[in-house]
Order: structure tokens, then sequence, then C-alpha cells
């Protein structure tokens, strides 16, 4: 008797930890916490904890609390790849998203597609995300280096049409792409009459940078292009600033984001050039109350401003829980569909994700850097950016026939799989 009662509290433990199990569904951060990149990896996390937060005082997904798992890819795409194979496996994740390094964002989402989870693209901007290796499971919900280019070369060729560029790039997919399509805009493919040289990724070193920038100096250009980001874009300008550069040539980092400029100082970005995806003042210039109160929120929470990282992975943690609750399902081709062709308004104006490559189509910014006395007017220290130039989600994305000529030209198909 004592046995068989010892048996049916068992069975009764048993069926509460299956019940648990099933009342919590996971989801998985693949960032760098470490590495050239650590500080955009920090903002995705501290968006993510503020979107689980929320959702999971809102009631979860179809009533399932939210847990998020969390692993390091120190922008090492094979590091990443282990990391999917890991929390898919051992974790149990539904949905994983993160970047940073557009190479860890594909490998990633290649990884995501073989084990059936969706994967969401925060900060990875080579075209080849949502181009020649687009397929099913990667959405990607950042701008790419063809949308930034476009609106910042509207800005560059009024100003510099003409003008001698030379390119500093980072040697790996996104730098490589940023590169191409900044030239493409510009009218400045001609490398003979516009030089340029790569540095190492993820293994740069100060002395690169140097190299590459004396290089920049003694080529008498009037524009310097630096295709680099995260610490590696803090070295390069605080270095092209060490060395008189800034007072020779006018400086263009063609992907910003607030961590970056934080990092470098106001001295140093004064007058930089680039674009963002979104901007913590974005909400406020255009009046978009739900942007807003993400901005105060955030600033309440960490005594800064969120930056484009933050504002990234908060808006998937949304996206994913509301293609969950429009198909009623948690499987992965229903949230797929579900995803696909959808349109919304969260931090800014109208986002789709776009059914024939699932880049998010939205608008894109073009900013200046401010100078050091109205960075220093704001609460935090971080007003860097001037809104110069805006251009919507339909402008500055590639069109269809654009992306399927680039996914003929790399021999693969036009439906996504």
């Amino acid at each position: 008797m004592k046995a068989s009662r010892w048996l049916f509290l068992l069975a009764g433990f048993c069926t509460l930890g299956v019940q648990a199990a099933e009342e919590v569904v996971k989801v998985g951060l693949n960032y760098p916490k470490t590495g050239h990149y650590k500080e955009q990896g920090l903002e995705q996390m501290r968006g993510a904890l503020m979107a689980l937060d929320e959702i999971n005082a809102s009631g979860g997904i179809l009533g399932k609390r939210v847990e998020m798992v969390s692993r390091n890819t120190s922008s090492v795409p094979e590091k990443s790849v282990r990391n999917v194979e890991d929390m898919v496996r051992n974790e149990g994740v539904k949905m994983l998203f993160g970047g940073s390094s557009s190479a860890v964002a594909i490998a990633s989402g290649k990884k995501a597609r073989a084990l059936n989870v969706p994967y969401f693209g925060t900060l990875t901007y080579s075209n080849s995300t949502t181009g020649e290796e687009a397929h099913s499971h990667m959405f990607r919900e950042t701008y790419n280096a063809w949308m930034s280019s476009k609106v910042l070369s509207k800005h560059l060729n009024e100003q510099y049409a003409g003008k001698k560029f030379f390119y500093i790039t980072a040697d790996y997919t996104w730098g490589w792409t940023t590169e191409e399509s900044l030239r493409m805009f510009t009218n400045t493919t001609d490398t003979g009459a516009h030089p340029g040289v790569k540095t190492p990724f993820p293994k740069s070193r100060v002395k690169h940078f140097k190299e590459a920038l004396a290089a920049a100096r003694d080529s008498k250009a009037d524009v310097l292009v630096l295709v680099l980001f995260g610490n590696d874009m803090v070295r390069g300008l605080t270095l092209a600033y060490d060395m008189g550069l800034k007072k020779q040539m006018a400086i263009v980092v063609p992907n910003l984001t607030l961590g970056m400029a934080r990092d470098a100082g106001p001295t140093v970005m004064s007058g930089v050039l680039g674009a963002v995806p979104w901007s913590w003042k974005v909400p406020y210039i255009y009046d978009y109350p739900r942007g807003k109160q993400f901005v105060e929120e955030y600033a309440r929470r960490y005594s800064s401003y969120p930056s484009s990282s933050a504002a990234s992975a908060y808006s998937i943690l949304y996206q994913y829980k509301d293609a969950v609750e429009r198909a009623q399902s948690f499987d992965t081709k229903a949230v797929i569909r579900s995803l696909e062709g959808h349109s919304y308004s969260l931090l800014k104006d109208e986002q789709i994700w776009r059914k024939f490559d699932h880049q998010n189509v939205q608008t894109v910014y073009a900013v200046r850097c401010r100078d050091l006395d109205e960075v220093f007017a704001d609460r935090y220290n971080l007003d860097y950016f001037e809104v110069i130039d805006s251009l919507p989600g339909i402008e500055a994305a590639r069109t269809y026939e654009e992306w399927a000529a680039v996914r003929k030209k790399a021999n693969r198909p036009l439906l996504l799989n």
C-alpha cells in the first residue's frame, strides 16, 4: 500500500513537472558579450530583458511565461553555430535572435534553419543576410547596407559630388557589401580614383588602423569613409582624430550606433556623418508615442538612452509574440507564414516584413554628429545624432527585380527555402 501511494505521488509530481514545463516557452539570444562588438551586445540584452518583463507582465505568449536563455558569440561564427545547437537541442528554445556581426547572423541563421527554428537578425547590416544568403527561417529586423548607403548618399552627393573618397573597410561580409553599396550610390566605384584598404576582422590591431589611416592621409582624399563598427570604429576614428585627419577631410561612418558615439566621445564624433535605422530622438522628432514610452522606460531602468541595438532586440520579441498569437501556434512554419507580409508600427512609423526576402522594410535616417556643447546639454550627455535626412523604406530597400538579379547571380532560388 505504501509503495502504491509513493508511486501515485511520484506520478503526480511528474505530471506537475510536465505541466510546468508546458507553461513556459524559451527564446534564445545569441549575442556578443565579449569581443569587438560587446557594447552592441549589451544593448541587445538590455532591450530584450525589458521586452521580456513587459510581455510576461501582460500574460506571456499564448498564456505561457517567456524565459530567455543566452549565449556569448564573441563575434565568432563557429562559436555562434555551436550556441544555436546548444540552445535548441539542450534548452528547447522556440525562437532565436541576435547578431552584431553579419557573419555570425548568417551562420547562426543557417544552423537555425537546419534545426527548424526561426532566427531574427538584430545588428546584421550585410546585404547578404537577406540577399544571397536569405532563407525561409531568417528575418532581419534592422536595415541593411543598401538602405543605409542609399539615404546617406543623398547628402554625400549634394555636398561631395566629384570629390575624392578613401575607404577603410572591415574585411568581412558586412564591410564588403557596405563599401560596395556606398561606392555605387556615390559614383565612387573607380578604385583607382577612389582607393581603399581592408582591415582584419575580428582580429584587428591598432597597427592595422594606423597603417590604413596613413594611406588615407597620403591619398589626399576629400572624404574618408570608415566602414568599421563597434570598438573597431572607436579605435579607428580616435586615431584619425589624433592624426589630424578630421581637419583634412570629411569623415563618414556608414552605420552608427549610440554606443559607438558614446565610446568615442563628442570631440571625436563631432561632424561625423552616418546612418541609423532608429535613434532615441526619432520618436520625439516625429511624435511616435510608443517609441517615446520605450525611451522613457529604458531611461528609468538604465539611466541611459536606448540605442538602435536595444530597440531592435526589444521589437523582435514583440514581433515574435504577435506572430505566434496571430498564428495561434508556436509551430515554426505557422510563425513564418504569420510574419511574411505583415505590417506594423511600434517604435516609429510603419514597418513591414517583406515576404520575398524577409527584409524589414522601414524608414531610414542620415545623421550628423552634434558638437560637444549640444551633446552635453542633454541630461545623459547622449544627444549625439542630428537627423539631416530620411528615406521611406519602400524607396530605400532593394526592389524585387534588384533582389532577384542578386539571387540569380549567386545561383540561389527566388523562393526562399
